[in-house]
């Protein structure tokens, strides 16, 4: 097998072991949950594509304190749900949308998409205008206020509090910037790991999701009764 300039060596090896332990086969102990879990990056190490080191500061908090790991279950760090939002905004889902107007920056949400900007775009300049307004208002950065403080710019830019206009941005609004993060969070803590987040499948053994097993129609009818089988990923890897 060749390997391409997007496949790491590290990678690819780590991924053979992945499916030695999906065969029944043991190597020193490795399960298939503990090969998944070696296969993904650590994110302490993770170098973003799309993010500026700034940027990504400001991601590895707010996703933190959207998705705590507060002991009900995995939180967006330890899923790496951060590297799911990086990859997918520096992939297509980012820059590839349609941006020929006339755009109605008051439409309803009916009428769908109504911004002159790429999702990479929102993301970038909406974390600016939100970095300034922290800096005016508590002298710091996001990152280095406290949790609660925290918590509260989070509540703020959901109730469309934080005014982005003040600090340079006119089109996207800090509820749009909130929206943004959280369904992108939520989708990186329950998506296939093959994109990045949910790491290891930790979010999938948590809910008790079967993933993408083949088939598990003798469960359906079984109601309140706690799925025994562990979730498999698209790649085949078992948790």
């Amino acid at each position: 097998m060749l390997l391409t300039k997007h496949t790491s060596r590290r990678k690819f090896l780590l991924s053979s072991l992945i499916a030695l332990p999906a065969m029944g086969i043991t190597v020193n102990g490795l399960s298939a949950a503990m090969a998944a879990e070696l296969a993904a990056p650590s994110l302490d190490s993770y170098t973003p594509s799309f993010f500026t080191p700034a940027e990504w500061t400001f991601i590895l908090a707010a996703c933190d304190r959207l998705i705590p790991a507060d002991g009900r279950g995995p939180g967006a760090l330890e899923t790496n749900v951060p590297i799911f939002i990086d990859q997918q905004l520096a992939g297509d889902l980012g820059s590839e949308i349609y941006l020929e107007g006339p755009f109605d920056l008051n439409a309803p949400a009916t009428l769908g998409y109504q911004l002159p900007y790429t999702p990479q775009q929102i993301y970038r300049k909406g974390i600016a205008a939100l970095e300034s307004w922290c800096q005016a208002t508590h002298g710091q950065h996001f990152a280095l206020l406290e949790l609660g403080k925290r918590d509260d710019v989070l509540k703020k830019m959901q109730a469309g509090q934080v005014d982005f206009a003040a600090h340079g941005e006119d089109i996207v609004k800090s509820k749009l910037l909130f929206g943004e993060l959280l369904n992108h969070t939520r989708q990186g803590w329950l998506a296939d790991p093959i994109y990045g987040g949910n790491k290891g499948m930790k979010a999938w053994i948590a809910i008790g999701f079967p993933g993408a097993r083949a088939s598990y129609l003798e469960w359906v009818a079984q109601h309140n009764v706690p799925y025994p089988l562990g979730p498999v990923s698209l790649t085949g890897q078992r948790g």
